[in-house]
């Protein structure tokens, strides 16, 4: 069944937002070009997209060349906002960019052990209302936050880990009651790093491969014929929950304790350090 007008224009319009995000500024016929669509389809994305003040013209392609095709469009940077959120079992990190991904400010929180759910969530929250604050965006479109744990593929929350603090789960309604206006989303945060790979790092040539993640947990992201692979259950990847040898029981939904996570982990390597008379730092002093 072909696209409806409607959903037409939104996919070429978001095709040409990411051209123009990725190339930097393009010319209608570089948008031609590179979309594939017709010169009047790119013209009628060109004034759709300035009418809603997401591109604007940035210079020319040329002196040579006058016109309308000689006329760069570039993103309109500062016409929304987005946040970042790493969260570790020890703390928080929150960076503010503009579309354009430029940082425009940053900062981390600790947050202790012994901290209660509730003051750690407000720490958290906090951290982003103040970096925003720093950054001049009154108001941020998007939340994004990448956290450790499965990711309930049905409703896109965090699911109950006895491995990771409670108040990881209740961050996200929080944010998403502070900041009214925001999409508040959670992923995983290898999944997140395989995405990176994928697009700016040395994935970037690969449709199919495993990112590995070793660190205060195991885990690993799967991406195949380009796509990230979640899985029915939102498991796939998390291989410190397959059983194994050499531990004392087996896994369980919850907890990975007896899975592969009891080999190789960040506390299994501190034991094993420490049986061949090896210092280690404590788990989560450092970048586990």
């Amino acid at each position: 069944m072909p696209a409806s007008p409607s959903t037409a224009r939104a996919i070429n319009d978001r095709l040409a937002l990411r051209l123009l995000q990725e190339e930097g500024p393009l010319t209608a016929g570089q948008l031609k070009q590179l979309t594939g669509l017709s010169r009047p389809t790119v013209a009628d994305l060109v004034e759709r997209l300035t009418a809603a003040g997401l591109i604007d013209v940035v210079g020319e392609a040329g002196e040579q060349r006058r016109g309308p095709n000689a006329k760069l469009y570039g993103i309109v940077a500062d016409r929304a906002h987005l946040a970042a959120l790493d969260v570790r079992t020890e703390g928080v990190s929150v960076v503010v960019s503009d579309l354009l991904g430029r940082v425009l400010a940053e900062a981390s929180v600790p947050i202790g052990d012994d901290t209660g759910t509730g003051p750690a969530v407000e720490q958290a929250v906090a951290l982003v209302e103040r970096t925003s604050k720093e950054a001049g965006a009154d108001r941020l479109h998007t939340v994004g936050i990448g956290a450790p744990g499965l990711i309930d593929p049905a409703t896109g929350d965090l699911r109950d880990s006895t491995g990771l603090p409670a108040w990881h789960r209740r961050l996200v309604a929080a944010l998403a009651e502070r900041l009214p206006g925001a999409r508040v989303i959670v992923e995983n945060e290898t999944n997140l790093a395989a995405r990176a790979e994928q697009r700016d790092g040395a994935a970037r040539d690969r449709d199919d491969f495993v990112l590995l993640w070793l660190g205060h947990g195991t885990g690993a992201a799967v991406i195949l014929d380009g796509r990230l692979r979640r899985g029915a259950s939102g498991g796939t990847g998390e291989i410190g929950f397959l059983p194994v040898p050499g531990t004392a029981g087996l896994p369980s939904a919850t907890d990975c304790e007896g899975g592969f996570h009891s080999l190789a982990g960040a506390a299994a390597i501190e034991r094993l350090a420490e049986e061949y008379g090896v210092a280690a730092p404590r788990a989560g002093a450092g970048p586990w």
